[in-house]
């Protein structure tokens, strides 16, 4: 993930005993969720592996899989460069094993977006044949950060990408091998860059995209105090994306820290009911334009959980899917995220209920 563990905008770690002053009861217990996208990684000597991530699961609600998105941790110290991220796939694969050796936490990663470095273009491949090694059918997607705003030249939180990266040859090489062997390209990038992407998505209509946390939209430096005015030109750039049918969004990432949240600043957690008022005008225009087939919910843990607990979390996305059909709910929560990643009858549930 390349984080910044110096700069004023480092996510803030968790605070437990904070978490546990808001304490809701679960609403819907019984609706299966696959959660689209978290991390297992150590940062900043704040470990959020499989008995952390475990402890989440257990609060409540029915996850009956997981998709376990990469962030720079676990790289192999030894050998080529290009094949260190493999790594983090051999650690994760490791808790995968675990988790269905000794829980009933079946399905922790039953997909994997793996990092590779898309810029070595047909060179990838290398890459890709080891990550598939290690993670069989695991192997979902990938992802290679384009993150980049010229307002933060030193980056935010993660280390910038190159200008213009989704126009690069090399790099959409990359992104068609990616496509030629059915692999999930996730996109993590900042609001701005959205035009870019929609290029991108036209260039290579094979691909399968996922555009993660809906955009990453900048709060902080010069877009504090300009919400509505970001908002409306997320909006148009979304509205140009959503044309392009080989994209889809995960709705969540709402409390990073680049967004502008500020809730640990509070001197209690919020609830459901104020996360779902704060993100209901982005997660409705995310379905309006993409449809529900395209959109699903996301953790985004552990980075989210400074902010929120797992619980909440999830309790503000379903009051968000009350005004929706039962098969539009189904897409949101579980469909959308089981088809576009391909993985297959999940139905075993990861957590008891609470």
């Amino acid at each position: 993930m390349g984080l910044d563990v110096t700069g004023q905008y480092r996510y803030p770690p968790p605070d437990p005993a904070w978490l546990r002053r808001v304490r809701e009861g679960v609403i819907e217990p019984d609706l299966p969720i696959i959660d689209a996208h978290h991390h297992l990684w150590e940062q900043h000597e704040e470990p959020y592996l499989l008995d952390a991530f475990g402890e989440d699961l257990d609060d409540g609600h029915k996850i009956v899989a997981t998709v376990c998105v990469e962030a720079h941790y676990g790289y192999r110290k030894d050998g080529p460069a290009r094949l260190a991220p493999v790594g983090e796939t051999e650690k994760v694969m490791a808790m995968r094993g675990r988790a269905r050796q000794d829980r009933h936490a079946s399905l922790v990663a039953e997909g994997i977006v793996a990092k590779a470095d898309l810029c070595l273009g047909e060179a990838v491949d290398e890459v890709l044949d080891a990550q598939r090694a290690v993670a069989g059918a695991a192997l979902v997607g990938i992802r290679h950060s384009v993150s980049r705003d010229e307002n933060f030249p030193e980056g935010i939180v993660l280390r910038p990408g190159p200008a213009g990266l989704l126009g690069d040859a090399a790099y959409r090489k990359g992104l068609a091998r990616l496509a030629q062997r059915g692999l999930v390209y996730d996109a993590m990038l900042y609001h701005q860059q959205l035009p870019e992407l929609a290029a991108m998505a036209r260039a290579l209509p094979d691909l399968q995209i996922v555009l993660d946390h809906v955009g990453a939209i900048i709060g902080v430096g010069p877009y504090r105090g300009r919400e509505e005015e970001v908002r409306k030109a997320w909006a148009k750039d979304m509205h140009e994306l959503a044309q392009c049918p080989n994209v889809s969004v995960k709705i969540g990432g709402f409390g990073m820290i680049i967004g502008g949240a500020q809730w640990h600043l509070d001197p209690a957690p919020p609830g459901s009911e104020t996360l779902a008022a704060a993100w209901r005008p982005y997660v409705e225009t995310c379905i309006e334009l993409f449809g529900s087939h395209r959109c699903m919910f996301e953790s985004n843990f552990p980075v989210d959980k400074a902010m929120y607990s797992y619980r909440t979390l999830w309790n503000a996305f379903k009051r968000l899917a009350q005004q929706y059909s039962p098969a539009e709910k189904a897409d949101l929560f579980l469909g959308s995220a089981r088809r576009i990643y391909g993985l297959g009858d999940v139905t075993t549930p990861v957590c008891a209920n609470a």
